[in-house]
């Protein structure tokens, strides 16, 4: 049976195939940058780093009136394999595209599921949110300043 999502790094077709597949997704990205830039949401954004459409930087900001408020999120996106590479190039689609993505991380940050969590210690937090917003800041800024030059 064939794979239904393939990585244009490990696929095992020609290159000719490769190629297309990447000028699909480029086209693809391309698009979703331009319904990014006019799609006029607060808080999130996102832009290819260089000529190179497939490695994004993007930044989300904490959605107002939650304990996330006035912090800013940086990120690295790699878009790479978003696409089954053995399907036609017109059923290709990808489940979420880049807005999408950032505004369900927006959203996360601002009401987190703690049933499912990988760190404990912020669920339990979660209930008081003036001792979690102490927590969180503290993580913030150590993280911050981690990375300063």
């Amino acid at each position: 049976m064939a794979l239904q999502n393939r990585d244009l790094a490990t696929a095992s077709t020609t290159p000719a195939a490769c190629k297309g597949a990447e000028q699909s997704m480029g086209k693809r990205l391309q698009q979703e940058l331009m319904t990014l830039m006019v799609s006029g949401d607060k808080g999130i954004s996102a832009f290819p780093v260089s000529d190179n459409l497939f490695k994004w930087f993007g930044t989300i900001h904490g959605a107002a009136g939650t304990v996330c408020e006035d912090l800013r999120y940086k990120l690295s996106l790699e878009l790479l394999s978003a696409y089954p590479y053995n399907a036609p190039t017109d059923k290709r689609s990808a489940l979420y595209d880049v807005r999408t993505i950032l505004l369900s991380i927006q959203s996360l940050l601002g009401e987190p599921n703690i049933d499912s969590t990988l760190n404990t210690h912020a669920a339990e937090l979660w209930t008081n949110s003036t001792v979690f917003k102490k927590y969180l800041l503290e993580t913030y800024m150590k993280q911050v300043t981690s990375q300063e030059p």
